[in-house]
This record gives structure tokens, sequence and C-alpha cells, in this order.
């Protein structure tokens, strides 16, 4: 896991064939501003010389925060490091915990479908359509039964999205399920179950995880998580918890400054950000951010994973009544 202190940018260009060719590359550390340039500086010559050889990369890197599948390490404010885990601010202002090794999954309720028609039910509502205009000799017959049968077909697929989202318990039921059938094919494991506002939260304390084992990604896969924190997890080797509210489940509706989690540390005293920091602070007093649940398992807990959960737990206030954001 990398969370660097300090970021740099470098740039190389050459003019090619009436055009140019310009490169771009971040750099990263923890020493200092000079160390993340050299190592920009590095990286932009490397990535350079590979594309004028002619291979096909890209000239330059997104600056994103959390970097998922981009590969980057993750670029956020660091609040606090409690030995190898690190709090951050995310790009929206709330604070979420990265360990190398303690295992998190959170598995979100599914909702409901947004799609569209399916190509099988706008061809039935042309034809339908076109047979009626036919049928009356009139073509706007045949305009007025196209766009009534739209909306009948539109309101009648929301009405059985919405049953079929409601079926067999509704989303918290479904996730729960799936949940605990997790849980009874691996009673040896150690697992705490939290609520979060949009699903549950799962925290192993049995052991240790490396964020790529294949029993990891396993383990996402039979629980249903996000497949976005799955990619995030095993491309920055970490694994990550939300542990503040969202600022706007508290009430908190301006964006955090600058509205972007790829910071730099100058960004730390900007008068703007404090103001923000401070309304967010006294909004979040009355939330957590999960609930605890339930233990499951008959696993006992390694020590590294169970101060880690004290943390945790702290940090959401997991064990407070208190409405949950």
């Amino acid at each position: 896991m990398i969370v660097p202190a300090y970021w740099a940018e470098a740039r190389l260009q050459q003019r090619k064939h009436r055009g140019q060719i310009t490169v771009r590359r971040f750099g990263w550390s923890d020493l200092s501003p000079a160390d993340a340039q050299a190592h920009a500086d590095a990286r932009v010559r490397e990535a350079f010389d590979r594309i004028v050889a002619g291979e096909h990369l890209p000239r330059q890197e997104r600056k994103v925060g959390y970097g998922g599948a981009h590969g980057l390490p993750i670029r956020e404010e660091i609040v606090e490091r409690h030995d190898d885990a690190v709090i951050t601010r995310n790009s929206y202002g709330a604070l979420c915990l990265n360990t190398p090794d303690v295992w998190f999954a959170d598995v979100d309720f599914d909702e409901v479908s947004k799609e569209g028609l399916s190509r099988g039910a706008v061809a039935a509502v042309f034809v339908a359509a076109i047979a009626l205009g036919l049928w009356q000799r009139s073509v706007g017959v045949g305009i007025g039964a196209l766009f009534a049968g739209f909306i009948v077909a539109i309101v009648v697929l929301g009405w059985l999205r919405k049953r079929q989202h409601a079926a067999n318990g509704g989303p918290e039921a479904r996730a729960r399920l799936r949940i605990d059938a997790f849980v009874a094919a691996r009673p040896e494991w150690l697992l705490r179950l939290y609520r979060t506002p949009a699903g549950f939260r799962l925290l192993a304390l049995h052991r240790r995880f490396g964020p790529r084992e294949p029993e990891v990604q396993e383990s996402f896969r039979a629980l249903g998580a996000d497949p976005l924190y799955a990619t995030m997890c095993a491309v920055q080797n970490c694994f990550r918890a939300r542990v503040s509210p969202k600022p706007w489940r508290v009430g908190v509706k301006r964006k955090i400054v600058p509205p972007v989690a790829a910071w730099s540390p100058e960004h730390a005293q900007l008068p703007q950000r404090q103001v923000w920091l401070s309304e967010y602070a006294r909004a979040a007093l009355g939330y957590a951010s999960c609930r605890y649940v339930a233990t499951f398992g008959s696993g006992v807990a390694d020590p590294k994973a169970d101060g880690l959960r004290q943390l945790h737990d702290a940090l959401c206030r997991a064990d407070e009544d208190l409405p949950i954001a």
C-alpha cells in the first residue's frame, strides 16, 4: 500500500512530423517534494522514450484521488497515521481508513434497475402502433399510438421492476442472505458485521490478508461486493473503509475546497477549506458512519486486526445509538 505525502509532475516534449509529442507523468515520495520531482522526472523519461519508440502508452495520467484501476497510488490528504494504516480525506471530504492487510468488504443493497426499454419492447410498441395506424388508415392515429404505447410500456416496466426489487424480502434481506451463506461456509473465520447507510460492512479479524490473495478476490465475488472496490484493492494493494459520514447526508451541501482528492500539501491551510472542515465536523457530530450488528465465527482475533477494529469502531462511532450517514 502506498499513500505518498508528496506529489510532483514532469513533462517532456519533442517536435515530430509537423507536430509535437507531449508526455506527462506524476511522481511521489514520502521524503520530500524534491524526491517526488525526481521520481516524476524518471517516470516521464521512461514513458517518453517508450512512446517515441512506437509503444502505445497514454500521454498523460489522470489526476485522481483513489486511483483504482488507473494504478496510481492513493492521492489524498493524509490526516493521521496509525502504524501502517493511514487515514485520508477523500474527494468529497469524508475520512477513509486505508490498511494493507486487514480485510474489509462492503456489501451494498441492489438498486432498482434504471435500464430503458429492451429492444424487444421497443419493437413491439412500433409494430402495434403501425398496425393500429394501418387499420385506422391514419398516420395521426399511428403516431398517437406510438407515444401512448411508449408511456404505457415505461409505466408498466417501472412497476414490474419495483415489484421485483421488493421480492424475497427486499434488497436488505437479499444482501443478508448472501452474507449468511458466506458466514456459514467459513465457520473458522471471525467476522464482524456492520450496517451502513446503503448496505452492510464485514470486517475479518481471524487473520491478516494480502489484498492480492486469490482468497480475497473469491470472497468479494461470493459476497457480491462492488467490483470496482475489488479492483481497487488489488491494484492499490490495500483495503479501505469510509469512517466518517458523507457530507450531504448530514446537511453539508457545499463541496470541500478544493473539490478533488488529488490535492497538494499547500491546500491544507486554505481558509475556505478550514471553514468547510469546521462546518462538516459540527454537522457530523450527531451521526455515525456504520453500526455494529453481530459477530460470527469461531476464529481467534489477530491482535493487529483487532487493534484496527478498535480504531475503526471509534472513528465510525459504530457502538453508539446514532443515525448512520
